[in-house]
């Protein structure tokens, strides 16, 4: 610099020039692309459509015509907005990954849970999609029913595990709804269960039975899964073996207990099932993308409800309600016989919207449509086949209405008695479904089957010894 000013003052000028040319040069090299982008004029008409532009584009020339520093920083600062841009698409496509309230991640590497879930994504695909579908349209009632007792909503799935969601399901064991209850059982959470009506096959009613046992069991075993297994297995049988294997299962934490339980093989084969069965259910549920499930979403199960009295055919209350009879079923699975049951007003499900102004249209309808079943006094000789064919039903609809008939020997009727002959109206609403006081249990299997120890045939008797013949008396000889 020294030099520069010890020049002749014409030269100055040029010199200095030159210096702050060199300087602006070493600072271009010094600042990234990016900044100097920032530089420029947000309104450039030249730099606002090469941000959008595609890389095609970008290496075809557009961006190579501006040339210089500009040139290579407008470039490399769109190729990084399209990064930014796709990034962004990439996550949006990113399924979100699934959350748990139980325990489900944690057990997903035991064998018998990754037995289910290749079961439930391969060879059982399809049911488990219908099933799924299924799951749509209870889940809004189940999940709220299970947030109210503070029990994890991942307990949805032993519903799944239960029955598919099916409410109208029915076992060997005499089982029913879509929770499974047995008839003792369900009438022990408070559920009705009779000839005439069955809340096990009731949505709502037998969600609240659920809610409630489990809710009994979680907090006798403080565990949601040993809860699980005293709901398939029997609380009794879960007590029992805690008790007899507590030095294996004491010192496991958490949910763990169960599988320290199971492992004793102390448990029936299905209830040691039964947990891994949740567990792989959820897996597999929660995480479609995964696992390439096409569910159909069906409607809520929602709805409104109206009083009836006693003895109303619910083909009536469609009537008054003017909605198809199979919605009113559909609602009202728990009533059997296609009628409420005589003496007995209750509270009947219709859609949303069409409970209003139906004591008016009910009481409107003609009184024969408001009459379920007429009654007959038996004759001597009547029988059940000979009645229904003077009302055209079948002889097992006629059935459905009286359980308690009395019958002869010979397979007539009782004279005197009263039989109910419903209207065919009142049979097109009904059910064709077992005695729910049924309770019939499987024959029980032990593990290693005990085999009779073989009968050792008695000694044979020795024949009884021969008396010694009779002498024959002497016989009189006469002497010559």
């Amino acid at each position: 610099m020294s030099r520069i000013y010890g020049m002749p003052t014409r030269n100055r000028p040029t010199a200095q020039c030159a210096v702050a040319v060199l300087l602006c040069l070493i600072a271009t090299a010094c600042v990234t692309p990016n900044r100097m982008l920032r530089s420029l004029p947000a309104t450039s008409p030249d730099s606002a459509p090469l941000v959008g532009a595609s890389v095609s584009e970008r290496e075809s020339g557009d961006v190579a015509d501006l040339g210089g520093a500009e040139g290579q920083a407008i470039a490399v600062d769109s190729i990084a907005a399209d990064s930014i841009a796709a990034d962004s698409v990439a996550a949006a496509n990113t399924p979100v990954p699934p959350v748990w309230d139980l325990e489900i991640e944690e057990h997903a590497s035991r064998a018998r849970v990754a037995y289910y879930v290749d079961a439930f994504s391969g060879r059982l695909h399809q049911p488990f999609e219908r099933a799924l579908g299924r799951q749509t349209k209870y889940s809004g009632l189940i999940g709220d029913r299970l947030r109210a007792a503070g029990l994890p909503q991942d307990l949805t799935f032993l519903a799944f595990v239960e029955s598919w969601y099916d409410p109208h399901a029915y076992s060997t064991a005499a089982a029913v709804g879509m929770w499974q209850f047995m008839a003792r059982t369900a009438k022990g959470v408070g559920l009705r269960v009779d000839w005439w009506v069955d809340e096990r096959r009731d949505p709502v009613r037998s969600t609240e039975g659920a809610v409630r046992l489990l809710s009994s069991l979680h907090g006798e075993f403080g565990s949601l899964f040993l809860a699980a297994a005293a709901y398939n297995g029997g609380q009794g049988r879960v007590s029992r073996g805690l008790a007899q294997f507590a030095s294996r299962v004491d010192p496991v934490e958490g949910e763990s207990k169960f599988f320290a339980l199971s492992d004793t093989r102390y448990l029936r084969a299905e209830t040691r099932d039964y947990v891994p069965k949740i567990i792989a259910a959820a897996l597999v549920a929660k995480q479609p993308d995964r696992y390439l499930l096409n569910v159909d979403t069906l409607a809520p199960f929602v709805f409104d409800s109206v009083f009836a009295p006693g003895g109303a055919p619910l083909t009536a209350i469609a009537a008054a309600a003017e909605v198809p009879l199979d919605s009113i079923r559909e609602l009202n699975s728990h009533i059997l016989r296609g009628m409420v049951p005589e003496g007995d007003s209750m509270w009947v499900r219709v859609p949303v919207g069409a409970g209003e102004g139906f004591d008016s249209a009910y009481a409107a309808l003609d009184s024969a449509e408001r009459i379920a079943v007429k009654r007959v006094k038996t004759k001597a000789g009547e029988y059940m086949a000979l009645l229904a064919r003077r009302n055209n039903i079948t002889t097992k609809q006629i059935n459905w209405y009286n359980p308690r008939a009395t019958r002869l020997k010979d397979g007539n009727l009782v004279a005197g008695q009263t039989i109910l002959i419903p209207t065919k109206a009142t049979v097109a609403g009904a059910r064709d479904v077992p005695n729910p006081a049924v309770e019939r249990y499987p024959r029980r299997r032990t593990t290693t089957p005990v085999r009779a120890a073989p009968k050792v045939p008695a000694p044979a008797k020795a024949p009884p010894a021969k008396a010694p013949p009779a002498k024959a008396p002497a016989s009189a000889t006469k002497r010559p």
